[in-house]
């Protein structure tokens, strides 16, 4: 197993960016010795955090040792996964730019059933957000303690967090039913005859963005998504998440 840092030029952002990697000897892989290529985990960050933290805070290397899982962590700033109205496009990065240059560089399986998303805080909104927007790209997707309902979120933030989520997400009364809606975004995949991701989440019960959970679970059980939801002890922190990264692994549907 390998940990590569990875340095390169985005074409989407006109930046150098990065990404770290995690890349299983290719013995551990039943998908390796089918096709070639592993099959993949892009596992995302939270808003102060970056593209190192979930090895420095948790023994992600070490948990997936075994699996035969690759694992791309790419850095996104405070961007909530999302073509920003006064910044860079970052859904156009983390949707199309990081799984094209992942492959590029590395034997990454393209295949649906073999690409998988996962991430806490922000990033379980993203994880959330690429499954239910791009449904044929990924066969599940784990959200950690997700900030997952904004529209009740947002207005509870001071004046300076409502600033930069405008920057972000533009007119913030437009949200409610756009494509940066998880609950929208649930109902249209659920009206949709494509697939469904497997979905998986989870959040402390002590937890700030408990409410926020609990709303979201219960509005993709009433849509009868194929959700898994599972809760226990907990606060928003790496205590929890690398506790809780470790039930997600178990979870993942691999061969």
């Amino acid at each position: 197993m390998a940990l590569i840092h990875c340095n390169f030029f985005s074409e989407v952002l006109n930046v150098c960016t990065s990404m770290d990697v995690i890349l299983p000897q290719q013995k551990k892989s039943k998908t390796w010795h089918k096709t070639g290529k592993h099959p993949v985990l892009f596992l995302l960050h939270g808003l102060s955090d970056d593209h190192t933290i979930w090895q420095r805070r948790t023994a992600i290397e070490r948990y997936v040792e075994a699996m035969g899982l690759a694992v791309v962590m790419p850095a996104v700033g405070r961007s909530w996964y999302t073509d920003m109205a006064a910044g860079d496009r970052y859904w156009t990065y983390i949707s199309e730019e990081v799984p094209a240059r992942a492959r590029e560089f590395f034997p990454l399986s393209e295949a649906r059933e073999h690409n998988f998303v996962a991430g806490l805080s922000m990033g379980g909104y993203g994880a959330f957000k690429l499954a239910l927007r791009c449904p044929r790209k990924f066969a599940a997707a784990a959200s950690l303690s997700g900030a997952l309902d904004l529209v009740n979120r947002i207005p509870t933030y001071d004046e300076d967090r409502q600033r930069e989520m405008k920057n972000i997400f533009g007119d913030l009364s437009a949200f409610p039913g756009s494509l940066n809606d998880l609950f929208f975004l649930a109902h249209r995949l659920a009206k949709s005859g494509g697939p469904k991701p497997l979905l998986f989440q989870c959040c402390g019960t002590e937890d700030y963005l408990y409410p926020h959970n609990r709303r979201f679970r219960d509005h993709a059980r009433n849509l009868s998504l194929p959700l898994c939801y599972e809760e226990g002890p907990g606060v928003h922190d790496w205590a929890f998440w690398d506790r809780w990264i470790q039930r997600v692994l178990q979870w993942l549907p691999l061969e």
